[in-house]
């Protein structure tokens, strides 16, 4: 692994679409890489985005080199960030796209593989975690080297509106979402936290349970709203993804509701399901298994089989 030691970083994104694009411009404001390579099948399209970018590095808090490039720019790259695939149609679940979508990942994930690759796959593409599995399946490298973007997003979206909710800075708001990214998701209430309040032992007066019960609902049709307003969303991925490239590039240890391989944990086998994990410049460090309640082991049992029946027809 001679490349994962070198001191330029080299992250190669395939797909130049809205969410591919919000990934390349917060990584660029953010300073995370040295290199990032933009890849699409509409090569005018990749090579536009790149010139573009290109021209806000004299305003990027580091120097960084991008270009559009082929999938042998894969050889050296520390990490591969897949966005490419068709986008969510109004009206359609994510769980509808999975045909379509895992017959275009296959032949990328080969032409990636092909030209040496031993990095780590970040997939972003929805159904996310059902096209991580494929990844998985497709690039032969060990279970810890594919990640999904999983519920990163959805937590991210529980805690904004807790903090709306109470007042209080997002980032003082510890709740996760795990579970399928999609409509079987749940909320990790029995673990959720404002500040160092537990939002279990919050007196009456300060927690409705039935405002918990909508914020929930928003939040896990979230991209049903966006979707509906303006056609997609791609903001909020595209810094969820930068968040995950981060904690891997900068070997963070950090913990975030990625989709990772369960092999037992939580009673699971074989397959990728958004689940708090530990992650470094190895990939997946550790799978956490929280204690959950009654209810949230009857959720995560039920999301985990949604994705298999799903995953059916494709695997």
């Amino acid at each position: 692994m001679e490349n994962r030691n070198k001191k330029v970083n080299r992250v190669v994104l395939v797909g130049t679409g809205a969410v591919g694009c919000s990934y390349a411009y917060s990584m660029i404001n953010q300073g995370v890489a040295e290199e990032l390579v933009l890849i699409d099948v509409n090569e005018a399209k990749s090579e536009g985005e790149a010139m573009d970018l290109n021209h806000g590095i004299p305003f990027a808090p580091s120097p960084i080199k991008v270009w559009s490039g082929s999938y042998q720019d894969c050889a050296q790259a520390d990490l591969v960030v897949i966005t490419a695939g068709l986008a969510q149609k109004p009206g359609e679940t994510r769980l509808e796209l999975v045909e379509k979508n895992t017959k275009i990942f296959k032949q990328i994930v080969k032409n990636i593989m092909a030209s040496g690759f031993d990095g780590i796959f970040l997939v972003a593409t929805n159904p996310v975690d059902i096209l991580t599995y494929v990844t998985w399946k497709e690039s032969g490298l060990p279970k810890e080297r594919v990640i999904g973007s999983g519920t990163v997003l959805d937590s991210a979206r529980l805690r904004f509106a807790l903090g709306q909710h109470f007042n209080m800075d997002t980032r003082n708001v510890h709740a996760y979402i795990i579970g399928e990214h999609g409509d079987t998701e749940l909320p990790v209430w029995s673990r959720a936290a404002v500040g160092v309040e537990r939002l279990e032992e919050l007196p009456a007066e300060k927690l409705n349970k039935e405002s918990l019960e909508e914020i929930f609902v928003n939040v896990r049709d979230a991209a049903y709203h966006i979707i509906e307003r303006k056609g997609a969303t791609y903001y909020g991925i595209g810094m969820s993804l930068v968040r995950i490239t981060k904690a891997i590039l900068n070997n963070e240890n950090c913990i975030l509701t990625v989709s990772t391989y369960l092999d037992g944990q939580y009673g699971q086998k074989d397959v990728f399901i958004g689940v708090p994990a530990v992650i470094n410049r190895g990939g997946i460090r550790e799978v956490l298994e929280i204690e959950l309640n009654e209810k949230e082991k009857e959720q995560f049992s039920h999301s985990v089989n949604v994705l298999k029946e799903t995953m059916k027809p494709v695997i």
